[in-house]
């Protein structure tokens, strides 16, 4: 069985008689209320990346069309996650759209994630790292496509929820 912490707190406290019992248990319903970010709802945007590496330990990164938002800003390859779609299956989908590559989710092994408030919503996107595929990799979104060493991907402007990932990829490869 198992217990939410507000089933838990209303348990433990089960054993307190009278009127001490309501004043816990009114005091615990304040606190769940009171808890930042659980009273207002939150737009939570689910998309996933992968830093591709190639043999010469380089990462892929693709810019933004200029038209769309954050238009011309560099990011790592991915995408939304369709509904009910698991995470490695949409970048599977997403790299072959994007990329034209096959990709096996034996071949993706997660390494961070990133999880950023914009204006509008929350993104909350975890990294992979690929470093098999099948097939060459083209632009077929007509972005450009650049191979990158880690410690040179903060030369490229990106969005906000990118920058935290790059630290953990320097990690890894350098």
């Amino acid at each position: 069985m198992v217990i939410t912490g507000r089933e838990f707190h209303a348990q433990t406290f089960n054993v307190i008689p009278g009127r001490r019992q309501k004043r816990v248990e009114d005091a615990r319903e304040r606190a769940f209320e009171a808890r930042p970010g659980m009273t207002k709802s939150v737009n939570l945007l689910l998309v996933v990346a992968v830093a591709l590496i190639d043999a010469d330990n380089r990462v892929l990164i693709a810019q933004r069309p200029k038209h769309k938002q954050l238009g011309g800003l560099w990011e790592f390859p991915g995408g939304k996650l369709d509904p009910g779609e698991r995470p490695e299956a949409a970048l599977i989908r997403e790299l072959d759209e994007e990329l034209g590559i096959t990709v096996k989710e034996a071949c993706l092994a997660p390494l961070t994630f990133a999880s950023h408030a914009y204006e509008t919503f929350h993104l909350l996107m975890p990294l992979y790292v690929c470093r098999r595929w099948d097939g060459q990799v083209m632009p077929r979104e007509g972005q450009e496509l650049a191979w990158v060493r880690a410690n040179k991907l903060r030369d490229y402007p990106m969005p906000p929820a990118d920058i935290p990932l790059i630290p953990p990829l320097v990690e890894l490869l350098m």
